[in-house]
């Protein structure tokens, strides 16, 4: 029974990179964090993000919203893979959305530093 465990897994990894490249946002060099509705709380942990990163988010919606409006995709070795997702942004909203009192236990899970 123990076998099992890791061919599911690979199974469901292998279910969620299909499920990444076929939502097309990655396509046009977006990140499923660059995607999500804004509201307060997401803005809030946007706010909060490194300015690196922040930059890096704003150069791939504008770039984005650049080939939409041309009705174009990036060439195939430029599209975002699913290897090289981050889960920074995922975490700091997690944590907003729990509203969690101890929130620079939340920050000290990402790999960078955040700004209070």
């Amino acid at each position: 029974m123990a076998t099992r465990a890791p061919a599911a897994g690979r199974l469901l990894g292998g279910v969620r990179k299909w499920y990444y490249n076929m939502c097309g946002f990655n396509k046009i060099g977006l990140m499923r964090d660059d995607t999500i509705y804004e509201d307060a709380d997401v803005k809030e942990a946007i706010r909060r993000l490194p300015e690196a990163v922040y930059n890096d988010r704003m150069f791939r919606i504008k770039r984005a919203l650049d080939l939409s409006m041309k009705q174009q995709i990036l060439p195939k070795d430029q599209w975002t893979k699913y290897e090289e997702v981050n889960l920074h942004e995922q975490i700091l909203m997690f944590c907003l959305f729990l509203k969690k009192k101890d929130v620079e236990h939340c920050f000290s899970l990402c790999r960078f530093k955040c700004h209070a």
